[in-house]
């Protein structure tokens, strides 16, 4: 390590003692914060990404340094391979990392040689309570850059920070956006904790950390081959949009909706459109999304383009379309249950009819409960076009206990049913204890006890 240029004297040494640290909130201090730093620092500018906390050092009132932390850098190859975090848990917990992107000394660094690390000192001391005061999280280790070409980086060494190597030479201009400039920097990394570095690389955090851990947004898992499939599949679908501008293909927007719901997506359009952001590069390519020359990109849809195909396309042919490609990939339906319910979706108002075939889950189709009806009709239209095959059980609830549904299964479909009987059936209620047979409760006869208010089933004729 570099001597300093001197060690300091009694007065120099009360002037170490008496500075003081101040998180700057106020508008005006953050304001002067910046003038001085892009007067004082080598790079001339005062700009942090993304969470981000500015500090000044005072000394008897006076400013004589500052400090700038923001958000880690999203890809840093030493740094990864030093934690020893997979690529989930890197985007999951790189918000406990922070990066010191500022670090200003505004006093004579020859009369004070050791104001930069005492200054570091305070800082670090309440840092992480600062952060998580102010943007909800704690930190548990921090990063920065130094540049070999003008400084040495002895303050972070005193302070015990370590050097990792030298950067790939791209610069940070924006979130998640980077430029190479070509002049690779130093990288240096400090732990806030003795055992951060494992924790952020373990399987689980522990357990006072569990609560800040974000969620991963959801992502395509689904071969390269079966979303072309899917793709090819649904360009079958007749685009009903108009007129000049269709940057994105229907057959494409329909394709990235189709997975992010078979993924789990909520949220609706905007949901989707997350999803479809995550997408990787090969997985655009075989979804055949916009190429943009000007910046090399395959570029996808937006909220409102999901919106207006999704609401003006014909449901019904993208139903036929998907279920024949659902069929291709999973192969014939073997399933021995049929599950019919109804959901309205949230927020929306929307009342929806559906069928899956169980235990696979294979979706059989999906009908809307039209305005001042109910789910009756609209599960008997599903029945009717439902790839319901002979010998499966179909279940629904105690609604659709009645003649023509039970026909429509039995007769048309050739399968058989599974339906409760309620309040709603007195008559029903009230005469199948006597026709179920006693091994079937509940039954008449001394064995089967008393009639019951719900629960009785009956399978195979529609006349009982």
């Amino acid at each position: 390590m570099a001597k300093p240029l001197r060690l300091p004297g009694v007065e120099e040494q009360r002037m170490l003692e008496e500075l003081e640290i101040h998180l700057l909130v106020e508008p005006t201090q953050q304001a002067r914060w910046n003038r001085l730093v892009k007067e004082r620092h080598y790079l001339r500018s005062a700009s942090l990404v993304g969470e981000q906390c500015r500090y000044a050092v005072s000394y008897r009132g006076k400013w004589v340094a500052l400090l700038g932390w923001s958000a880690a850098a999203w890809h840093l190859g030493p740094r990864d391979e030093w934690l020893g975090w997979s690529e989930d848990q890197r985007r999951s917990r790189l918000h406990f990392l922070a990066q010191n992107s500022r670090f200003v000394i505004l006093a004579d660094r020859t009369r004070y040689p050791n104001l930069g690390t005492r200054s570091m000192k305070l800082c670090l001391d309440q840092l992480s309570a600062d952060w998580q005061a102010q943007h909800g999280h704690p930190l548990v280790a921090l990063e920065s850059f130094v540049d070999g070409q003008l400084f040495r980086g002895t303050l972070y060494k005193a302070s015990n920070w370590t050097m990792l190597g030298p950067t790939a030479g791209f610069g940070r201009v924006a979130e998640d956006f980077y430029v190479r400039h070509a002049r690779p920097k130093q990288l240096w990394v400090r732990l806030l904790h003795p055992q951060a570095r494992e924790w952020l690389g373990a399987p689980q955090l522990p357990a006072p950390l569990q609560a800040y851990e974000k969620a991963l947004p959801v992502r395509c898992e689904l071969p390269l081959g079966q979303l072309a499939s899917l793709r090819e599949r649904l360009a079958q679908v007749s685009e009903f949009r108009q007129g000049q501008g269709k940057r994105h293909r229907m057959a494409t927007v329909l394709a990235i909706a189709a997975c992010a719901k078979m993924a789990g997506v909520i949220g609706g359009y905007s949901g989707v459109a997350s999803y479809a952001r995550n997408l990787t590069r090969p997985q655009r390519r075989a979804l055949h999304c916009w190429f943009n020359p000007k910046i090399n990109e395959y570029e996808v849809p937006s909220e409102s383009c999901f919106l207006r195909v999704l609401q003006g396309v014909s449901a019904l042919e993208v139903e036929a379309v998907t279920l024949s490609w659902q069929d291709q990939v999973l192969g014939p339906n073997t399933d021995p249950l049929v599950a019919i319910d109804g959901k309205t979706l949230k927020h929306s108002g929307v009342h929806l009819a559906g069928a899956i075939s169980l235990p696979s889950h294979r979706c059989l189709g999906v009908e809307p409960v039209a305005d001042k009806s109910n789910e009756i009709p609209a599960t008997q239209r599903l029945i009717a076009r439902a790839p319901i095959l002979p010998g499966q059980m179909v279940s629904l609830d105690a609604m659709h206990t009645q003649h023509q549904t039970v026909a429509q299964i039995l007769f048309d479909k050739g399968a058989d049913y599974l339906l409760p009987i309620k309040g709603n059936q007195d008559t029903l209620l009230q005469t199948a204890p006597q026709l179920l047979p006693e091994s079937f409760p509940p039954s008449g006869g001394q064995s089967g006890g008393q009639p019951q208010p719900a629960g009785t089933a009956r399978t195979g004729d529609p006349s009982h």
